[in-house]
């Protein structure tokens, strides 16, 4: 392999500095007929890179791994999980860490090559990745983005030319990821479970610098690294939550230290509200379900302390015992937050028994009714323009009276909570049916056109968009039978 031209990499590759049984140095693997399918043009500008002198083949070569930019040290990490809640060892089976880089904001970012090639960590598997299951991660996860959901994004997706075998033959891809790191409860894991104290101590020293360096001075870091991690899960499911999304696999490997979003494998967005709501297809308990969500991240915040035991204090007991009082504090933070989200999405400004009330009986509605969750908060919101009879009829009138109440009670003009509810119910969301449907376009008829739209009205998902009303109106029978799939 040769080495690209500089077009403004700025790589620190420190995660190739940590001991070497944190990862295995690997080159991705050379593919048949590289070529680019979409590109970031946005996100690159982020990241100080300028590909404007650089031929479309050449970015191609560039983003498949036939080449490499300067200053990368490509790596695979190892790490473990708790999968389903059964734990296992793990590590990049088919992505390749290129470096972090470093952007003109002084951020560094992980750019990682997702679907290039077999690794020491692959077991089983080929290491490749299906063009659909990289569209369908680089639509969702800017989707999420532009929601105001911490995530990670996608610079580019490149066609490889080979062949890929899953439940049936699929085009082969690759996919270049950006997020601020790619290190997991499931590292934490990996590094307590198989490697040593002092390994531990010092892989936990340098996430503190490497993302939260305030939390260096605390009189006791790991423990201070536990609270802030759970209070950034905290705050990502809340969003997940605020806007109908199913993450569909949250092992610990997916659970983010910095609190995004990633692995959006089985993914999903609710349209008809209930908790009991899941699509993954290999989730055939239910254990990742919309309304358990928040309690499998305190499930994998217990597997982050137990990693981080042997730091918290040196009896065993009274770590323990600290860790629990953190763990413990989960419950009361999160339903907290969740109300004041809640509130905010009806356009209160607090929350007190009577708009409490109030939350649950629009959730119970929603429920009872099969009703469109992202489209009812589009109704209260026009409410007198509605003509759908679930939002004329006499019980949603009632608890539409009471809610205009509870504003005057409060001293909430209703054009101040539109504005409120406006900026956190989005007009769009990425519509299961429509994202399917475009996929289906995209690889097996080469047909962009539907797959371009819900990028574009993607990027604006709080602004009423009249032209892509269309692409809002949830599918005539709901979800009925629609499942999601790794994609691995």
């Amino acid at each position: 392999m040769t080495k690209q031209n500089h077009i403004g990499w700025n790589f620190k590759n420190s995660y190739a500095q940590l001991p070497e049984k944190m990862f295995a140095k690997q080159m991705p693997t050379a593919v048949l007929n590289p070529k680019m399918v979409c590109f970031n043009d946005e996100l690159a500008k982020t990241l100080g890179l300028d590909f404007s002198a650089i031929s479309e083949d050449n970015k191609a070569q560039l983003f498949s791994g036939n080449l490499l930019p300067i200053g990368a040290e490509p790596i695979a990490q190892a790490y473990a999980g708790h999968q389903f809640g059964h734990f296992t060892m793990l590590g990049d089976g088919r992505a390749i860490l290129l470096g972090e880089h470093l952007s003109p904001s002084n951020k560094l970012f992980d750019i990682q090559l997702k679907g290039s090639g077999q690794t020491v960590y692959s077991r089983r598997g080929d290491g490749k990745a299906t063009l659909r299951s990289m569209l369908r991660e680089f639509l969702i996860s800017e989707a999420m983005y532009h929601l105001g959901v911490p995530t990670s994004r996608s610079l580019s997706v490149v066609s490889t030319g080979e062949k890929v075998y899953r439940e049936k033959v699929h085009e082969g891809a690759v996919l270049a990821r950006v997020m601020s790191s790619h290190i997991r409860v499931g590292t934490f894991e990996y590094v307590s479970n198989f490697l040593d104290v002092a390994i531990l101590q010092g892989f936990t020293n340098y996430v503190i610098k490497r993302h939260y360096p305030e939390l260096a001075k605390n009189a006791n870091p790991p423990l201070a690294l536990l609270k802030t991690v759970m209070n950034k899960q905290i705050d990502l499911v809340i969003n997940w939550l605020r806007i109908g999304f199913i993450h569909g696999v949250m092992n610990t490997d997916n659970m983010s230290i910095t609190g995004e979003t990633f692995d959006y494998g089985p993914c999903a967005f609710m349209n008809n509200y209930h908790p009991d709501t899941v699509f993954s297809s290999i989730d055939v308990q239910g254990r990742y379900a919309f309304g358990q969500q928040p309690g499998i991240v305190q499930w994998n915040l217990v597997c982050l302390a137990e990693a981080l035991i042997p730091l918290i204090d040196k009896d065993a007991d009274k770590a323990v015992k600290m860790a629990q009082e953190v763990i413990n504090s989960f419950p009361a933070i999160y339903k907290e937050k969740w109300w004041q989200m809640n509130g905010i999405k009806l356009g209160f400004t607090s929350v007190a028994e009577n708009e409490k009330q109030l939350i649950e009986d629009l959730l119970t509605w929603m429920q009872n009714n099969q009703a469109d969750y992202t489209n009812t908060y589009l109704a209260i919101a026009n409410y007198h323009q509605q003509t759908d009879e679930k939002y004329i009829a006499p019980d949603f009138a009632q608890w539409y009276q009471r809610w205009e109440d509870i504003l005057k009670a409060n001293n909430i003009s209703l054009s101040s909570a539109l504005k409120t509810m406006q900026q956190h119910n989005p007009e769009f969301i990425p519509r299961n049916h429509l994202v399917e449907k475009s996929l289906d376009n995209a690889c097996l008829q080469q047909n962009f056109t539907l797959f371009n739209e819900l990028l574009k009205t993607s990027k604006a998902p709080y602004q009423a968009q009249s032209s892509y009303k269309h692409l809002q109106t949830p599918p005539p029978d709901g979800d009925k039978g629609y499942k999601t799939f790794c994609g691995t």
